[in-house]
Order: C-alpha cells, then sequence, then structure tokens
C-alpha cells in the first residue's frame, strides 16, 4: 500500500479530477489523503475524506475587464503567489503528518510542488488546465523573465533553492488531464503523461425531463457559475437566436445568477441549475464559455461547441477546440444574435464538427482517465522512494 497526498487549490475545477483518482487509488487499496481548504475539499471529496487544513488567503474581487498580460499580472500578484504562502505551512504539516509516499500537487498549488522538494519526497504534478503549458509567453520575454523571477522567490522561501526546474512540472511525472486530439501538439516533456478526463458523479438536479421535444434538437447553453455578473447580454442574444429557430430547436439555459430576463416557454427553459452531465446525452449542441470542463463533458458526448471565451485560460480551450474542429468560436463581448444563430447553424448543420467532437471523445475513453491517472502514481510510487527528510535539509 502506498500514500498519496493530493494538494489542490480552492477551484471545484482542480478538485473534481483529483477526487475521481483518489477514489481510484483508494478503490485500489491505497490511502488518499488532501492538503487544502476543509470544508471545500470535504464537500466534493466526501465527508469520510482525510484533510488536512491549509490557510487560504481572502482573494480580491478581480476586475471584469482584465485581459491579456494585466490578467496574467493578477493571476500571479494576487491568487498564486498569495495562495502559495499562505498553504505552505498547512502542507508542510500534512507532509509531516501523514508522511505520503508521493504528494499529487495540482499545477496552481505551487506549496504542494515547493514543500515537496524541500522535504525529500517525490511528486507528481496534476493538470487540469492546458495554460501552464501555452506558448503564449513566447512573444513577451519581460512577462516570461518576471514569472520566472516569482518562482524563484517562492522557491528560496519554501523550497530547495538547489533545484531548477518549473515547480509547475514534475521533473518525473505530470499527468495531463486530455489528450492530444484535444490539446494538439503538447510540450517535448518525456514525463507528461495523457490521461484524458477524469470525471466525477454529481448529486442528481430536478429537471422536467417531459419539456424536451424529441421533434426539435436540444441546445444547451451555459457560462459556468464564475461568470455570472458578466453574461446577461450574451444570454439574451443566445436566447433570442434560438426564439428564431423556435421551429428546429429548444434551448436550456443555465442562469445561475438570474441575470436573464426572459420566462421559459416552449422554445427556452431558463433555470438556476442544470444536470449537464444528463442532458449532454440528449443534446445536439453547447454554447459555452469555453471551461475545461464543459468542454471535457462536451466531447466525451460526442457533442460540438459553440466557444465564448471570457477570459483566463478559456481563450486557448477555445482556441483547442476549434483547432480539433469541434466546434466554432464567437466574441463574447460582440456576438449578437446573428452570429450566435449562424454559429449554432453551423454546427448543427455541418456533420464534420459532430464527428470530430467523437474523435475527440473517443481519444478521452481511450485515454483512460481516472484509471490510468492512478495506474501511473502507482508505478510512480514504486519506483521512486521517499528521500531522507533530513538529508534535504542539512
Amino acid at each position: 500500500m502506498s500514500r498519496f497526498l493530493f494538494v489542490v487549490p480552492p477551484l471545484v475545477g482542480h478538485v473534481n479530477p483529483a477526487v475521481s483518482v483518489a477514489a481510484e487509488l483508494t478503490r485500489c487499496g491505497h490511502r488518499a489523503a488532501w492538503a487544502g481548504l476543509p470544508g471545500f475539499v470535504g464537500e466534493l471529496a466526501g465527508p469520510d475524506a482525510e484533510v488536512y487544513p491549509c490557510d487560504v488567503p481572502t482573494l480580491p474581487e478581480r476586475p471584469a475587464a482584465l485581459r491579456g498580460a494585466a490578467a496574467l499580472r493578477f493571476l500571479w500578484e494576487e491568487f498564486l503567489v498569495p495562495l502559495a504562502g499562505a498553504m505552505a505551512p498547512g502542507v508542510r504539516r500534512a507532509v509531516e503528518g501523514f508522511r505520503p509516499d508521493v504528494v499529487v500537487a495540482d499545477q496552481q498549488t505551487l506549496a504542494g510542488a515547493l514543500v515537496a522538494e524541500r522535504l525529500g519526497v517525490p511528486y507528481a504534478t496534476a493538470s487540469t488546465t492546458p495554460a501552464e503549458f501555452s506558448d503564449a509567453l513566447d512573444g513577451m520575454p519581460k512577462v516570461a523573465q518576471w514569472t520566472a523571477g516569482l518562482v524563484a522567490e517562492l522557491r528560496a522561501r519554501l523550497g530547495d533553492p538547489g533545484r531548477t526546474h518549473d515547480p509547475r512540472f514534475s521533473p518525473d511525472l505530470v499527468l495531463s488531464f486530455t489528450t492530444p486530439e484535444l490539446a494538439g501538439p503538447g510540450p517535448r516533456l518525456p514525463q507528461l503523461r495523457y490521461v484524458g478526463p477524469a470525471f466525477t458523479r454529481r448529486p442528481a438536479a430536478d429537471f422536467p425531463w417531459e419539456w424536451l421535444d424529441e421533434h426539435r434538437a436540444t441546445v444547451l447553453v451555459s457560462l459556468g457559475t464564475a461568470n455570472t455578473g458578466l453574461g446577461a447580454r450574451f444570454l439574451a442574444e443566445c436566447a433570442a437566436a434560438v426564439r428564431e429557430r423556435g421551429r428546429r430547436l429548444q434551448a436550456v439555459v443555465a442562469d445561475p445568477g438570474g441575470v436573464l430576463d426572459q420566462e421559459s416557454d416552449a422554445d427556452l427553459l431558463v433555470l438556476p441549475r442544470i444536470p449537464q452531465l444528463p442532458l449532454l446525452r440528449r443534446a445536439s449542441a453547447m454554447v459555452s464559455h469555453a471551461g475545461q470542463n464543459t468542454v471535457a463533458e462536451c466531447l466525451w458526448h460526442g457533442v460540438p461547441l459553440v466557444v465564448a471565451p471570457i477570459r483566463d485560460d478559456q481563450p486557448l480551450i477555445a482556441g483547442q477546440v476549434t483547432g480539433a474542429g469541434a466546434g466554432v468560436r464567437v466574441r463574447f463581448g460582440r456576438a449578437d444574435r446573428r452570429r450566435i444563430g449562424a454559429a449554432l447553424d453551423a454546427v448543427l448543420d455541418g456533420p464534420a464538427y459532430r464527428a470530430a467532437a467523437r474523435r475527440v471523445g473517443d481519444s478521452f475513453r481511450a485515454a483512460g482517465g481516472a484509471a490510468a491517472a492512478a495506474a501511473y502514481l502507482e508505478k510512480f510510487a514504486a519506483q521512486k522512494p521517499r528521500e531522507p527528510q533530513e538529508s534535504r535539509e542539512r
């Protein structure tokens, strides 16, 4: 039996894949524990999860208009660096108390990687977003140099100053929860393993299944929960595009913030929460902000997308969707009912989009998901014995 400590940020999309992998490891007879925000992790991993508490800083509200280099600066200065500093003491207590054979550090919880290297514990990276693999900084050498400087400062405080590799990429094992069929040509990292999405079970949500019309195509519309305040105009334009095509399609719209001033009828069903996975089995297309989890779930079910990225890694993921031929991209800030409607017509009428979505979905299933990730971690734990802490801190 091996012990695995999962170090995760307070982000649902980053914790859920880890929950699936931890469950698979437990099923195979291993022991898994967590370092993170206790209530948050417990809600996702279950009441029996062994959670070592970590502090998480109060994060400032991000200005909605931030884009590009300004958004990247905000991400590092206001989220990644403070998060690493706040979590590091708790991660250390977790490593010393649980004594894991392997630390599984989310790519955005730098404390997991840095504390592991300081204490001589092998660590693997869990990559749930393509952002860190992006070449977006290739044209901004000063920004890349600035980012490297922040990482070096964190390593001096929290990690092993003698190491030189980027702690966002374990030198031994990086698990990427996607496949090349969606991500495109990846970085040349010999330790990179594509495992595809790892989905978790969700509580069933009430839904009026009798509302669905089997004679019309069903379109899902969702901008996720983090973009509630930004989507009123866009959702209204989506609703108008659907109503103009009421003879051939209907739409289920997720509106958690209640920003859409539209009443439900035979063409449009507006709900604060939708059972997305069951609905995808019936859906013909989805309009999305290009969040990683939503895109993966759509393509798993062979559902093509209209993607309207807003910020963060969403433009990268939208580019992957269109690069794979599995969807059409529209501009979130400028798309109107005409553009959204034309994009919907394209993915609904163009069989190539659905074929591409199915091709990516097939690659997801072949990659193995949580079971494959657990197998790689098992092998890693067997081959990479823990180095005594005393030798690392001498």
